[in-house]
């Protein structure tokens, strides 16, 4: 009988990961499932370009895995039960009164990702807009469209979503009054060269910049800070970091107060070896023993590491052993500027830094790069698919546990 192999949320993680698995593994051998609601690959890191009115590239999963062997199913995910390895799921286009369907695995990667995070701040479910979604980023748009001139745009967040947000939305409007509320100093982090580009772009943008602003509510015409001061915003935008999918919390798989996963350095859960989890949902560590942050630029080798790790487990291989560290922070600030800040292995801030029209077109380079590798999976790796020499497990065993 085929391995079956469960792979949950086609983003940059859950894409690559099946993708990679399927030019690794035979197809008589395995049987490849990824279940997500969308046909097409949402580009998360383009977002804020959908939000002000750019048409981006349609990538649909049928033509991205043709002939691959990976069979996609459209569907929602309402439940894992880890203890008998099933998936809940129903139709993904919100027929929820129907019955939910059971998926059977062997191996489930669990790559369902996050979405934003209101961090509890009162009013903000009810009068922000958020955009680390595809249906996010539409509201937005269509609700920047009906502003009139001069009215007051506020993003809130002053990491690097919330840059380009500003920027974007400020290049691309720049009838409207646009501010940024950032908790610290603007791109406080960065180096002193990335501090100095990143704040001659918002003058050049006329973006308001307001800095140790903590927001601490969101109404409908205005946020209210820290200290009783206000904001006005016929707009708000959201954009205060992520938060996990709350599934996994409600599994008995060990997880975080936050509810990403727990994870061994190849991915694995250290609670039950029959799951893996990548990208924002797993708490994979870093050098200095440091968490990863949320983002494509940690997903994308979690992917890796755990598409490789289960392909050498079940072929008897050499499990992979290659560090995650980061290289660079690469941000956006409009179409034609942008900042590359280079990083040490734990992403602190060197003194170099790449700036203006030459670090714009790096990120679109990174952008498109990213996008092409969720298609192309095995970049740099020998792409022969190696023979399942293990036996597979079946309900009520574990999947070669002591490997």
């Amino acid at each position: 009988m085929q391995h079956r192999i469960v792979v949950l949320g086609a983003g940059y993680t859950g894409a690559i990961a099946a993708g990679r698995l399927a030019k690794r593994l035979r197809h008589e051998d395995v049987a490849i499932t990824l279940v997500n609601a969308e046909p097409d690959f949402v580009e998360r890191v383009r977002m804020h370009q959908l939000a002000v009115g750019q048409d981006l590239k349609p990538r649909p999963f049928s033509e991205m895995f043709a002939g691959t062997g990976v069979e996609l199913r459209l569907a929602k995910v309402i439940g894992v039960d880890v203890d008998r390895r099933t998936v809940a799921a129903v139709d993904a286009n919100g027929a929820e009164e129907l019955e939910a369907e059971e998926l059977e695995y062997d191996i489930l990667v669990y790559a369902l990702g996050s979405g934003w995070n209101d961090q509890g701040v009162p009013g903000t479910a009810e009068h922000a807009h958020e955009i680390a979604s595809r249906p996010g980023a539409l509201r937005l748009r269509e609700r920047l469209a009906r502003l009139d001139i001069g009215q007051p745009v506020v993003v809130v967040g002053g990491g690097l979503t919330g840059l380009e947000a500003a920027t974007e939305i400020a290049e691309a409007r720049p009838d409207l009054d646009v501010a940024l509320a950032a908790r610290g100093g603007l791109g406080d982090w960065l180096s002193p060269k990335g501090r100095r580009h990143l704040r001659k772009v918002f003058d050049k943008l006329g973006i308001t910049v307001h800095e140790h602003a903590a927001v601490t509510g969101v109404e409908a015409d205005r946020v209210v800070t820290a200290g009783g001061g206000s904001i006005p915003a016929a707009v708000t935008v959201w954009t205060t970091g992520f938060a996990v999918h709350p599934i996994a919390k409600a599994t008995t798989l060990e997880v975080t107060d936050t509810g990403r996963i727990v994870v061994d350095g190849t991915m694995r859960s250290v609670s039950h070896p029959d799951v893996y989890a990548i990208g924002d949902a797993a708490t994979a560590m870093g050098p200095g023993d440091k968490p990863l942050r949320m983002s494509c630029a940690s997903g994308t080798p979690t992917a890796w590491q755990a598409a490789d790790a289960i392909a050498a487990r079940l072929t008897g291989g050499k499990l992979p052993n290659v560090p995650l560290r980061y290289f660079n922070q690469c941000i956006s600030l409009g179409r034609k500027e942008g900042v590359i800040q280079y990083v040490t292995a734990d992403d602190r801030a060197v003194w170099a830094a790449l700036t203006g029209r030459l670090a714009a077109v790096y990120k679109e380079l990174v952008c498109k790069g990213a996008a092409w590798g969720v298609a192309n999976p095995t970049l740099g790796m020998p792409t022969r698919r190696r023979r399942v020499v293990r036996e597979p497990a079946r309900a009520g065993s574990a999947v070669n546990a002591s490997a």
